[in-house]
């Protein structure tokens, strides 16, 4: 076992289970060491709905990592989802004095610039992602430090959250004795974990699809160009089954993971489920293709909206390498199928590499953000911009919004 300093812990609070990731930097590699899950109980749609419950469940995650780790957890990152969730690209431009070199203050400078937006008080900037920089009109350069110019110019992805949301994650983290290095969304750290280099050069959409919302990423480029969070996810296809053949919804979780498709038109007319009767009722034997004709319309639904705002943002052009869907709600049988139909792309299940260590443990779409937030924080650690800690969280936001606007006038 190396140092603490060698550790890195990503923390996914997601709708329906608490994961913890424990990785171990070894020169060039990251080793997955350990892994906690817990169901979570306190939050609905990716927002925390209930303080002590998704503390609890936070503890016993933790916990479970530490144990087969075999090291202590002290300070985590964190991923962020949920409907309020919102992402837009802004840019900024400055001048270099006398035609001289590019230096990093130049880029901050252009960087601040590009970000000195209007953003209401209620609002925290989780992150801020340059896209490109436009060097003398000279578009598409990635890092423009060093070049002789007269004017900078840079393009960025600003992606915010509410700030009541954001507070409240590291709330229930720091209640379990952790300390929040960084808040991360969902579907960035997912990315780390599940796309290729290639594949961020060349365009892909990817479709994070979790218990309470389905967030979508689209990269070109090798950076990040679109950001969207539906609050529709696993949850609502659990309920469709529970109201459909009238089962309690711990049962139609189960019926869901086990006999679960989206493909109805595949299932033989002779194969039978058996669904567990409410308040005392009988058992009843029922057609699978029922379930099957109950899931495939709500995931045909969800494509059709995130498609939909793809469309919107102007941004199908983009894709040019095609869909990957990764998130626990991935793992029903014919989701690639009905995304590959629905967005007529070619479309893969995503699940993490790039990893050593635990592997086969976590080679599963589930564990796809919470070996990203690993990935991301091995990437990030000497940064550490734009950092959520507990405190008065609403003043610094005031004073945050004072400097932009000083900045600006």
């Amino acid at each position: 076992m190396q140092g603490q300093e060698d550790i890195i812990v990503g923390l996914d609070i997601g709708t329906t289970k608490i994961c913890a990731v424990v990785g171990e930097l070894s020169g060039d590699e990251i080793n997955i060491i350990g892994i906690g899950t817990h169901p979570s109980v306190g939050l609905r749609k990716g927002v925390v709905v209930n303080i002590e419950a998704t503390v609890d469940s936070i503890k016993k995650a933790v916990e479970d990592a530490e144990l087969m780790a075999g090291c202590e957890i002290s300070s985590v990152y964190a991923g962020i989802a949920g409907g309020h969730i919102t992402g837009f690209n802004s840019r900024g431009i400055i001048a270099i004095k006398g035609g001289a070199e590019i230096t990093q203050m130049d880029v901050d400078r252009v960087i601040d610039a590009a970000r000195a937006v209007a953003i209401p008080m209620d609002r925290e900037v989780i992150h801020v992602l340059p896209q490109e920089f436009i060097v003398d009109d000279q578009p598409g350069i990635l890092n423009p430090i060093g070049m002789s110019a007269v004017r900078l110019e840079a393009k960025i992805h600003i992606v915010t959250g509410a700030v009541t949301s954001a507070h409240n994650i590291v709330k229930c983290a720091n209640k379990a004795g952790l300390d929040v290095a960084d808040i991360v969304l969902e579907s960035l750290a997912s990315s780390e974990a599940v796309l290729s280099a290639d594949e961020k050069e060349l365009g892909t959409a990817l479709l994070d699809l979790g218990g309470g919302t389905t967030d979508l990423a689209i990269f070109s480029g090798k950076n990040i160009k679109h950001t969207f969070v539906l609050a529709l996810g696993g949850n609502n296809l659990t309920n469709d089954i529970a109201i459909g053949l009238r089962a309690p919804l711990a049962e139609a979780e189960k019926i869901k993971k086990r006999y679960g498709t989206c493909l109805s038109r595949q299932i033989e007319s002779s194969e039978v489920i058996e669904v567990p009767g409410m308040g005392g009722r009988k058992p009843r034997k029922l057609s699978r293709q029922i379930l099957g004709e109950i899931l495939e319309p709500r995931m045909e639904e969800i494509f059709s909206l995130v498609r939909r705002e793809i469309c919107r943002a102007n941004m199908e052009h983009l894709i040019n390498s095609g869909v990957v869907i990764t998130g626990g709600s991935s793992l029903l049988d014919g989701a690639p199928a009905i995304a590959e139909s629905i967005f007529n792309l070619p479309t893969r299940m995503g699940k993490p590499r790039n990893i050593g260590g635990l592997v086969d443990v976590v080679n599963n779409p589930m564990y796809a953000t919470g070996v990203g937030l690993v990935l991301f924080g091995a990437r990030n650690q000497a940064v550490k911009k734009f950092r959520i800690r507990d405190g008065n969280i609403f003043n610094r936001v005031m004073s945050r919004m004072k400097r932009w606007f000083k900045d600006i006038v």
